[in-house]
């Protein structure tokens, strides 16, 4: 294994890097060469991803490869959130800007799908959490208001399905990005027929599923030319962001739960087939595709989506908005002011965050956070509590406790926030590593190329290339109180006194 390289192009919905890694001596290495920031774009109202300009960066970072000496590549490839699509016409033509995910178009969308195929069938054959935002609704409400590029579309492509399609000319549907759509049927794991008749779609947009690993194709000859890079596959990784970075976890207990951890809290467990029953539909579970085969069976919760907005409005205020400052305020604040649900709406996308927090308190009965301190660490506290109440719905559903919390992705270098989820849960947690769907994306190019010989080797690679950090739990009989009195605000309803 000496000297085998892989190009990762990790987007998020924040930022995105081009990171190199290197499988050499029985570790994996990892180095950032690129990094660019990803800002969404207004437009009549709408939000929209500036595609052509993270296209751009991708050629940036492929052209950081180049410059690169003796890096010759043996892959290239590309994951990123879920849901989201573009749409491309004839002669290859892209149309428009994709759609933001925190759009509001698609606030009432729900409402208008169950009409034409009920709640309870349309989680029967997908095993997908109903949020306002998964593609099918997307795709939907272009369809009721008769958007002009659905008649002008002749494929539909999820956003890392898009890129490589922008780089090599071939348009494909990555197996684990497609399952994040709510267009797939989780048993047979293809496009459903039922749902695209039903919700009258146009099933001809869509392309061939290809699973994890499959070589998507040669780079176009203008990327060569504009880049200088040597030519190299493109791979499909697990091309969802989440999906990749379960492959990186260095699981060695028999039951262990992950929870990728950044901007969304994505917390759940892999199984062999998907859990869709009545029990997964009223607690709003969700069934993506992992590695293999997969299932991932998960929770999407709100994450520091939370901190980040409200250090937004402070950073507005010309407030302190040092992420390390900000932490050592909630230290010092004063424990389990209140506790919010992250995943009430009114979180989604709220004009001022601590405001909406604030609202929420009110409208809880608790008394709100007045400091930037208190403000962090009830949301910290609330995020840890969340996760409790969804391990405990993880164990009464799949029938077999948790007994260790893997908590990866960038969210695992927030130390209070995983010795609080240690508390909370009564779980050990091992935090790490933290570039997670970077690893998990090389991993499955080396599998591809047969550098690896399985997932599990990876696994055993990043156990000893990376160092992991175990918490445990603390504190436990106060974190108790504090649940038993407050998990109802996790199913909807009031705290009726201030606790």
């Amino acid at each position: 294994m000496s000297g085998k390289n892989f190009l990762a192009f990790d987007f998020g919905a924040e930022s995105g890097r081009a990171i190199l890694g290197s499988l050499s001596d029985k570790k994996i290495r990892l180095e950032e060469i690129h990094r660019f920031s990803n800002h969404q774009i207004k437009l009549f109202g709408h939000i929209h991803w500036d595609i052509l300009m993270l296209f751009n960066e991708l050629k940036k970072g492929l052209n950081a490869s180049v410059e690169r000496k003796g890096e010759g590549l043996m892959g290239i490839g590309v994951d990123t959130w879920g849901v989201d699509f573009g749409l491309v016409g004839r002669d290859n033509q892209l149309l428009g800007f994709p759609f933001g995910y925190r759009d509001p178009r698609t606030n009432d969308i729900m409402e208008k799908a169950f009409k034409l195929m009920p709640r309870e069938e349309f989680y029967s054959i997908t095993g997908i959490q109903f949020m306002q935002f998964n593609s099918v609704f997307q795709l939907l409400h272009m369809k009721i208001t008769k958007h002009p590029l659905l008649d002008v579309a002749e494929n539909l492509l999820f956003m890392p399905d898009l890129f490589n399609f922008l780089m090599t000319g071939n348009k494909m549907s990555e197996y684990t990005i497609c399952s994040t759509s709510q267009l797939l049927n989780a048993k047979t794991r293809q496009w459903d027929e039922a749902i695209f008749n039903r919700l009258d779609l146009p099933k001809n947009l869509m392309t061939p599923i290809i699973q994890p690993g499959t070589v998507v194709g040669p780079l176009l000859p203008e990327i060569l030319q504009e880049t200088g890079i040597s030519n190299v596959d493109v791979i499909a990784p697990a091309c969802h962001d989440t999906a990749s970075a379960v492959v990186a976890v260095p699981a060695k207990s028999k039951y262990w739960a992950y929870l990728s951890s950044g901007t969304w809290s994505l917390l759940g467990v892999e199984t062999e087939e998907p859990i869709v029953t009545k029990a997964s539909l009223n607690n709003n579970f969700t069934n993506e595709g992992g590695i293999n085969q997969r299932n991932h069976f998960l929770k999407n919760v709100m994450g520091m989506w939370l901190i980040e907005e409200c250090r937004r409005c402070w950073q507005r205020e010309n407030k302190p908005v040092d992420y390390g400052h900000l932490l050592h305020l909630a230290d010092e604040a004063r424990p389990f002011k209140a506790v919010v649900d992250p995943d009430d709406s009114t979180f989604l996308h709220p004009r001022d965050m601590a405001a909406a927090i604030t609202e929420f308190c009110l409208r809880t009965n608790q008394p709100a956070p007045e400091t930037q301190g208190e403000f962090v660490r009830t949301i910290l506290e609330s995020l840890a509590l969340k996760y409790r109440f969804t391990v405990e719905k993880i164990n009464s559903m799949r029938g077999v406790p948790v007994d260790t919390l893997h908590i990866v992705g960038g969210g695992s270098q927030n130390e209070m926030l995983n010795q609080f989820t240690a508390n909370a849960t009564g779980l050990p947690v091992v935090a790490g590593p933290i570039e997670a769907t970077a690893l998990g994306n090389v991993i499955v190019q080396a599998v591809a190329k047969n550098v690896l010989d399985s997932i599990w080797d990876g696994r055993e690679l990043v156990a000893r290339s990376f160092q992991l950090k175990t918490f445990e739990p603390k504190d436990r009989s106060q974190w108790d109180d504090v649940y038993n009195t407050v998990d109802q605000i996790f199913e909807g309803k009031k705290v009726t006194e201030p606790h």
